[in-house]
């Protein structure tokens, strides 16, 4: 694997490191206990409801900040009612769909939630804007017989032949990602919230859809035009570096750039710091330290372009009998958490 070359120092030696570990999901007490343990202090929580209700308040949103830094682990970020979810599964469906009239009243839904995360002391959130979800084929057996979440496009099932949506071309697809950018966007500015968004997984081959859809956001050319839409310092990405990774050709040679690319444009608000075996269209998901990317260099290129938010773990593998994959996460902490402490010492 390529991941294997001794790493040279990149351009960022010597550069203040501002990135910590961080993780996302839970807020439950006994996580918050075990996070705290494993100096992981900073967390995006889980969601706390699918619509705009009263745990979507300002007061609900201040106690569940508040309870989060009695264990002395600061909230960064929490995640919109705009999921990765399959389109049917989705939180506010019509806004992928195009409905016309919900859409609108589902934006405005989201505008409140933006306006009140903003006035409860919390800095940022992250969404995605799906409508297949995770496109995944069978897992396969990895280190150790860990399961290893895998995507073969040449011989996944796509059945039905369209989704509920149904067909969804590009500039179908861009047209509703504008439609909400175009609202949501000077929202989250004027109340100096960001807002990530999250890559669609996986990025499609080259003219390939999946069950007549197009996700634009899965390949590096539709991030780039993404970003430039309401281009605003509080709009940008969740930068999942896993899923960047399965939109490549070559993902060990190919990231660094765009690191680079959307680091420099400060356009990388929170960071999926996750591995793979493979390329677009034929990979699976590894442990942080055996897949094909290096990842001693991926983090120094972080450091080179100031990157100053979470780096946390994302799509573990399952080993067995670890049902909440709390045994997979705590490796990837321990991992990331060695990473940064070499990148202060280089320092």
């Amino acid at each position: 694997m390529e991941a294997q070359g001794a790493p040279a120092k990149s351009k960022g030696a010597g550069k203040p490191v501002k990135m910590y570990v961080g993780t996302q999901n839970s807020d439950a007490e006994e996580d918050l206990i075990t996070f705290a343990a494993l100096g992981v202090n900073n967390i995006c929580s889980g969601l706390p409801s699918r619509k705009l209700d009263e745990k979507w308040s300002v007061e609900s949103l201040v106690k569940l900040r508040e309870r989060v830094e009695k264990h002395g682990i600061k909230l960064d970020m929490v995640p919109l009612p705009l999921s990765s979810a399959y389109i049917t599964k989705a939180e506010y469906p019509a806004i992928m769909m195009g409905t016309k009239g919900e859409r609108d009243k589902a934006i405005d839904e989201v505008c409140q939630i933006i306006r009140n995360i903003s006035k409860a002391g919390i800095p940022a959130a992250k969404y995605n804007m799906s409508i297949l979800g995770v496109v995944r084929t069978p897992t396969t057996k990895g280190r150790g017989g860990a399961d290893y979440s895998t995507f073969k496009y040449a011989v996944g099932k796509q059945e039905p032949a369209l989704t509920e949506a149904g067909p969804v071309d590009p500039d179908t697809y861009w047209e509703r990602i504008t439609y909400f950018l175009e609202r949501a966007v000077p929202v989250a500015a004027e109340h100096k919230l960001k807002i990530a968004c999250h890559p669609n997984d996986p990025g499609m081959p080259n003219g390939k859809n999946w069950r007549g859809v197009v996700p634009v956001l899965g390949r590096v050319e539709g991030l780039k035009r993404f970003i430039s839409i309401k281009e605003n310092p509080y709009h940008g990405l969740n930068f999942c570096q896993g899923t960047i990774c399965e939109g490549l050709e070559n993902p060990n040679k190919e990231i660094h750039d765009i690191i680079r690319y959307f680091g420099n444009k400060k356009k990388i608000f929170n960071v999926h710091f996750r591995n793979i075996e493979g390329k677009i269209g034929d990979f699976r998901e590894t442990f942080p330290d055996n897949g094909d990317v290096n990842m001693i260099e991926a983090i120094r290129t972080y450091r080179e372009v100031g990157y100053d938010g979470m780096i946390m773990p994302d799509h573990v593998p399952h080993v067995g009998g670890d049902t909440r994959g709390a045994k997979s996460f705590a490796f990837c902490f321990g991992y990331i958490q060695a990473l940064i402490q070499m990148l202060k010492m280089e320092g």
